[in-house]
């Protein structure tokens, strides 16, 4: 099989909801080294369509397929996933460190040590080391979406999926995310999605507007109030 780079595969996808359309007939290719980032309105299927990419959730009707780099088909792919921090329940018992460490789960090989090792540099990346043993019920917003970053992050994953990555960080944590996604746009594909752009966002090489189906902007268009020129159905 020739492999043409893409490694996610959505044909015909749609979503229903107690009969209401969220998504409709979506055909979405997603290459290597991609940095594809999405937005819309609220309620448009933004967060839908990740769950489905993800193959947390099964469409309606339609198909999702994930391929190896030579093209062939394969059951899972090296994901890592920020979700939307109101998702979570900071009321489970449960350490800022053990949340992070979760991340590393699905890889195999590491030792105890090298684990250890690999969650406190990511306790320092995310300036979060003195909160290693904090459960999550005692750290701010904005700890905790450090937190969910860090454990997306740690299994240098090929694909990184952030919902919503700049949720209640502050400004000077916002640009150290900007930083990290520059060095990481050179060998990881990239899905990010947020109801406004922002800096992180010219970084981008695809747009997509999400509401109900998907607009495809051409790169540099102007589309912070979801009304491109230059999109296509």
């Amino acid at each position: 099989m020739e492999n043409n780079g893409t490694i996610i595969q959505l044909t015909g996808v749609s979503m229903k909801w107690d009969r209401r359309s969220v998504l409709s007939d979506v055909d979405l290719s997603i290459n290597k080294g991609d940095f594809v980032a999405i937005t819309g309105p609220n309620g448009g299927g933004k967060t839908t369509l990740l769950r489905i990419i993800l193959k947390l959730l099964r469409p309606t009707s339609g198909s999702v397929r994930y391929f190896d780099p030579s093209g062939a088909e394969v059951r899972h792919l090296s994901i890592g996933y920020l979700p939307q921090k109101n998702k979570i329940d900071s009321h489970f018992p449960i350490t800022v460190r053990q949340v992070i460490a979760s991340g590393l789960m699905s890889v195999k090989g590491l030792s105890k040590d090298v684990k250890s090792g690999k969650v406190e540099e990511m306790l320092k990346l995310m300036g979060l080391e003195k909160h290693g043993d904090n459960g999550l019920g005692e750290i701010s917003g904005g700890q905790l979406q450090r937190t969910l970053l860090g454990r997306a992050l740690i299994s240098e994953p090929s694909v990184l999926v952030l919902d919503e990555p700049l949720s209640y960080v502050d400004k000077r944590f916002e640009r150290h995310i900007y930083d990290m996604m520059e060095q990481l746009a050179g060998h990881t594909t990239i899905i990010l999605v947020s109801h406004e752009m922002t800096t992180i966002a010219s970084m981008a090489n695809r747009h997509i507007i999400v509401d109900g189906s998907l607009h495809i902007c051409h790169s540099g268009s102007h589309y912070a109030h979801y009304d491109c020129c230059d999109c296509a159905d």
